[in-house]
């Protein structure tokens, strides 16, 4: 990373630890058991269910919350694992306010949803928490799978593959499983190391093995995975962070994905440089989530700067409020134009005939450091496998364009930078697999 002490308005500490552990308290605290039940008696339990037909994972979300309401959270913790294992997590990350609430028939008729995600997490939480696992391995198949990624989508499937038996040998190129539950998302969503005690509680179902420090393409090779096992799915997500291609330079131009990654790997978060005057170029849930643990670590200034409007960016309208509400300026229609130490120029933009245009009129802002969130790149990746549009070609069940090779998560078309789209990918990849290996495919 290139922001460190030297930079000019850069510096890390700028609150107490005290004060840093408060900002980064958790976004929504657990439910009690009353809570939940209160909350689980708004749902009308509809027949259609189309809080369901909005979850990538299809949870019976009925069936779970009816099974709060009687109080029995730890049956509702099974039907929601059945369908998604990494439920914990994703009751944390997932942003169900674009999703399961905003379907939900009570924000239609009342503008207040039945609150899915806290209750997914009521019970999942309450199932961990008694130890062990719940599900119990089928007799061994003798056959093997190699996985590369350890984050929502690899865990995913080889939780499922290992439940059918099969022997599953994970890779990751860190030093520590979880992708991005690990090292990407806001810490202030993932808090308490859930994401390891969540990868330890998925391990407790057996058959499965991790290795760290293996990256596809640099001490790990694709051929030889493929002739030592009988099957390989890739989830290496996207590796490779874009550039800022405009004029200038920034001694603190940072990538905000490593950035956000050391935050997460800090102990209290007060050995992290943040500048007075932060920029965050994008309009993603990677730049809100910069933006909004850049003001809580200290930062006077917060600005996001995203090149065209509120209606087009790609962070929810819930993520939007949240980063204001955290003091984080939002400018739209302000594509950077140019970098100088200490600032950055923005140039306004509109949307004219279906094109974004800039108008001519600038903006400079002061920017002790400036933060790129401005997508990523797929890396690593051998030239026999298809790529389309910088990501791997998949079909049905994420079959890729070699026979014996699925892939899935961020890495595959039609990815998302959800995890619940990942663990839904990885889990109907591992049925495919499944069923190729024994014959039925």
């Amino acid at each position: 990373m290139t922001n460190d002490h030297s930079t000019p308005g850069v510096a890390s500490g700028r609150l107490s630890s005290a004060q840093i552990g408060s900002n980064f308290s958790e976004l929504h605290p657990p439910l009690s058991d009353h809570e939940a039940r209160v909350a689980a008696d708004r749902c009308y339990f509809c027949h259609d269910a189309p809080c369901m037909e909005a979850c990538p994972t299809e949870i019976d979300i009925p069936l779970f919350i009816r099974q709060i309401a009687t109080g029995r959270p730890e049956a509702a913790a099974h039907t929601i694992f059945a369908q998604n294992i990494l439920g914990g997590m994703c009751a944390r990350v997932c942003p169900t306010e674009t999703l399961c609430e905003k379907a939900c028939v009570r924000e239609e008729a009342e503008g207040k949803p039945v609150i899915i995600g806290q209750l997914q997490r009521h019970a999942t939480d309450r199932l961990m928490a008694q130890g062990g696992h719940p599900y119990t391995r089928a007799a061994s198949t003798g056959r093997s799978v190699a996985i590369v990624g350890a984050g929502p989508a690899g865990l995913a499937c080889a939780h499922r593959l290992a439940l059918h038996g099969h022997d599953v040998s994970v890779f990751d190129a860190r030093a520590k499983g979880g992708g991005l539950n690990e090292y990407g998302i806001a810490a202030y969503k993932a808090a308490d190391d859930f994401a390891q005690k969540e990868l330890k509680w998925l391990m407790g179902i057996g058959g499965i093995t991790l290795e760290y420090g293996m990256r596809l393409g640099g001490n790990l090779s694709l051929e030889t995975l493929r002739k030592s096992h009988d099957a390989v799915f890739l989830a290496v997500g996207l590796a490779g962070v874009n550039a800022l291609t405009i004029p200038g330079t920034h001694d603190a131009d940072v990538n905000a994905v490593e950035w956000i990654s050391e935050l997460r790997q800090s102990r209290d978060k007060t050995d992290i440089p943040v500048g007075r005057n932060v920029v965050v170029i994008g309009g993603g849930m990677t730049a809100v989530d910069a933006a909004v643990q850049a003001r809580l670590l200290g930062a006077e200034t917060v600005t996001i700067a995203y090149r065209r409007d509120k209606a087009a960016m790609a962070a929810s309208e819930f993520e939007q409020i949240l980063a204001t509400s955290k003091g984080v300026r939002i400018l739209y229609n302000a594509a950077p134009r140019s970098l100088a130490s200490g600032s950055i120029t923005l140039a306004r933009t509109e949307t004219r005939d279906g094109k974004l245009v800039e108008t001519g009129a600038e903006i400079t802002l002061p920017a002790d450091q400036v933060m790129r969130a401005i997508g990523q790149a797929l890396e690593g990746v051998p030239d026999i496998l298809a790529v389309q549009d910088g990501k791997i070609q998949v079909g049905e069940a994420g079959r890729t364009s070699v026979e014996g090779i699925w892939a899935g998560g961020d890495c595959a078309s039609g990815g998302e930078d959800l995890t619940v789209t990942a663990v839904a990918q990885g889990r109907d990849a591992a049925e495919d697999i499944h069923k190729n290996l024994m014959g039925k495919g």
